[in-house]
């Protein structure tokens, strides 16, 4: 089940103004072109910003999530018609033969149980033509991100328009192994009204991520670096193999 902030329907109309530097989806425009990619799925697109940027580029593009309320965002903007929106997960796609399927940001770490992880690679695969790329990032353990999710390093007001101000900030809750649980909790000024958001991510290690891969079918041709995090992040370059 995908987490409030995406499926309440307040917070996914506010998501993209919370967030609005999306300079992390440069490298994956890049290498849609660089994969000269022309049918990409995007899993968990969210309000649809990547999804819209290849659209724009004339790129084929089949978006899927399982938060309806996000996906009510996307359909609402600018060029939205251009995409095939789909509500759901990889695990129960159409029959499709994409160039290219991507994971942006959390979406891959989101994935925390093992047999969903397990699952949602292989329907990536069957949804890839042979030799078509599967792209994602996940964030490098050792580096421990979850140690700046407090509300001192968080700590916004965001004043949207048509909303109003809203504060928000983020509180770690609980780290168990790989497992990172945290909370974001928003204030509407206009009203008052304070809502809150969990989500727990799994910080794979890269060796666990390879021998995945492979198990599910791929071979991993590269382990990129994030250009605007450098070495705080993990970018798999997937290859579907010939045979699983």
């Amino acid at each position: 089940m995908a987490d409030e902030c995406f499926r309440h329907p307040r917070l996914a109309a506010v998501y993209d103004p919370l967030d609005p530097d999306r300079g992390d989806l440069d490298p994956y425009l890049r290498m849609a072109e660089e994969f000269g990619a022309r049918q990409v799925l995007d899993i968990g697109c969210g309000t649809g910003v990547f999804a819209l940027l290849l659209a724009a580029r004339g790129v084929q593009v089949v978006g899927v999530d399982p938060a309806r309320a996000s996906l009510d965002v996307a359909r609402g903007k600018p060029g939205a018609e251009r995409v095939r929106w789909l509500h759901g997960d990889a695990t129960a796609l159409p029959p499709l033969a994409a160039d290219l399927a991507t994971m942006t940001g959390n979406a891959a770490q989101a994935i925390v149980d093992p047999e969903d992880w397990r699952r949602t690679l292989r329907g990536a695969r069957a949804a890839l033509r042979p030799g078509g790329r599967l792209v994602f990032e996940t964030r490098i353990p050792a580096r421990r991100a979850w140690e700046e999710w407090n509300r001192e390093d968080t700590y916004t007001v965001t004043d949207v328009p048509g909303v109003g101000g809203v504060e928000s900030w983020a509180e770690l809750l609980d780290v168990s192994g790989p497992l990172v649980t945290f909370r974001w909790t928003y204030v509407f000024a206009a009203d008052g009204q304070v809502l809150t958001s969990e989500s727990t991510l799994r910080f794979r290690e890269r060796e666990e991520v390879e021998a995945e891969l492979v198990a599910q079918g791929y071979a991993v041709d590269d382990v990129r670096d994030a250009p605007d995090r450098p070495g705080r992040e993990y970018v798999f370059v997937a290859r579907r193999a010939e045979a699983a």
